[in-house]
């Protein structure tokens, strides 16, 4: 391929480029480069640039084709787009082109299918195909504007993957699909699973981190795996995966399930917190508070969640009572939380027909946080409205933090400057356990 065919895509100015090899002493320095350092600076170029390389000198022509890492991703592709690239498949012809100079096995590939007219998706087929077909990739990152892409089998006979990230695709392994078996980073966005997973267990020993974002059929993916320590889990009905949150190697857990989910077993309290000696960050919101609580919140859980440091409430409602039960409870039971994060409040309802009234007498109690929080030093939060149910928390919480340090508070911005000066000053009024805590307010 020459290097004008990917240059004229992405740089008018170039049309007219024509092969030239200079001989100037500094050109000359670089043609002298060692092999391991020529390789090393073309796997931190853009593709373009890269194949734009073939200019420099006879020892640089066609070097980029023995690359082992090509990031071909969603800024690559709008490069494409902008400069009217995908008229004629024009986008297709240039990987396909790409593809076809490549010579040796690709170890890192980032692919982005952009939103364009396809027949089918047989180039990209063709194009998994052709990276597969060695089995030695150990990072794949493939994510898709257009329809979901069904993936080709060929893709479960990568069983060197280290990473692996996939958006808007169908997942249908081979029944022989077993696992992979050095998979330590996995990532699903807007994935659907096919049913002949129903049943099948799919073995990830040293998988680390996985996240979940939007996915179908979920309960048709059953893994196996002893060292997860992150789990992500964003917008999707079925708790199958939850099982999950009984690993005692967790470190950090985010789940944000958005709605309200329902026909499921539910999990309590003390099997999300309790006998987890490395969970030090958790991420939850509203409806998975809701969802946790399988029976009355207990005050104090069987084992306090001792390495729980960071917090975090993802769209909470401070009105509903038994959002307000749920996380009293996690902050009775973590000693030595530090961190405090509230982040984009959870309107819905505030001002129609939800009784904040249960909310208010909860919060008002003299018994409602009976407990020192020792180790909190910094609370954050952000992107919400005044409220009264929100100022008690605010209040409570300064009122029970003797070695607070810094708490920010940044109104939503949809926020009149009236109920913003209103909200500064009622903050500003509560009493602070701590003489050092400093109170800032971000306007948005």
């Amino acid at each position: 391929m020459d290097s004008s065919v990917v240059l004229n895509t992405g740089d008018n100015n170039n049309n007219n480029t024509k092969r030239m090899f200079v001989t100037s002493p500094e050109v000359d320095r670089v043609s002298n480069f060692p092999e391991n350092l020529i390789d090393s600076i073309l796997e931190k170029l853009p593709i373009q640039d890269a194949v734009r390389t073939n200019v420099l000198s006879k020892n640089w022509e066609y070097k980029w084709t023995s690359m082992r890492s090509l990031v071909l991703d969603k800024h690559f592709s709008e490069k494409f787009a902008k400069n009217g690239a995908f008229g004629h498949n024009g986008f297709i012809t240039i990987l396909n082109q790409i593809f076809n100079y490549l010579k040796g096995p690709i170890l890192k590939l980032h692919l982005h299918i952009p939103n364009m007219a396809l027949d089918s998706f047989q180039e990209v087929d063709q194009w998994i195909l052709s990276f597969s077909r060695d089995g030695v990739i150990r990072e794949l990152v493939l994510t898709n504007s257009n329809q979901r892409y069904q993936l080709p089998c060929c893709i479960f006979c990568c069983l060197e993957l280290r990473k692996l990230k996939l958006g808007n695709c169908i997942i249908k392994p081979p029944l022989e699909f077993q696992g992979f078996i050095y998979l330590e980073n996995l990532s699903f966005k807007n994935i659907e699973f096919g049913a002949n997973l129903n049943g099948t267990i799919i073995n990830l020993p040293q998988l680390k981190k996985l996240k979940l974002s939007a996915c179908t059929n979920v309960y048709n993916f059953k893994i196996k795996s002893t060292k997860l320590f992150i789990l992500v889990v964003i917008d999707y009905p079925d708790a199958t995966l939850l099982q999950l949150l009984h690993s005692k190697c967790l470190g950090a857990v985010g789940i944000a399930f958005k709605k309200p989910i329902q026909g499921v077993e539910r999990i309590n309290m003390s099997s999300l917190l309790s006998d987890k000696p490395c969970l030090g960050s958790l991420l939850i919101d509203g409806y998975f508070l809701q969802f946790s609580i399988a029976e009355n919140i207990p005050k104090w859980l069987p084992h306090p969640a001792n390495s729980l440091e960071l917090l975090t409430l993802y769209e909470f409602k401070f009105g509903d009572l038994f959002q307000l039960q749920g996380v009293i409870c996690i902050l009775r039971n973590s000693p030595n939380l530090e961190q405090l994060d509230v982040d984009n409040q959870d309107l819905e309802n505030m001002h129609l027909d939800l009784d904040v009234k249960p909310a208010l007498a909860y919060l008002e109690a003299s018994d409602c946080l009976d407990q020192t929080l020792n180790g909190l030093k910094t609370i954050n939060i952000m992107d919400v409205e005044r409220s009264r149910p929100l100022l008690l928390f605010i209040k409570l919480l300064l009122e029970h933090s003797p070695t607070l340090e810094k708490i920010s508070i940044r109104p939503r911005e949809t926020s009149d400057a009236h109920e913003k000066f209103n909200f500064a000053k009622d903050v500003m009024r509560f009493a602070r356990a701590s003489s050092k805590a400093e109170l800032v307010y971000l306007d948005p």
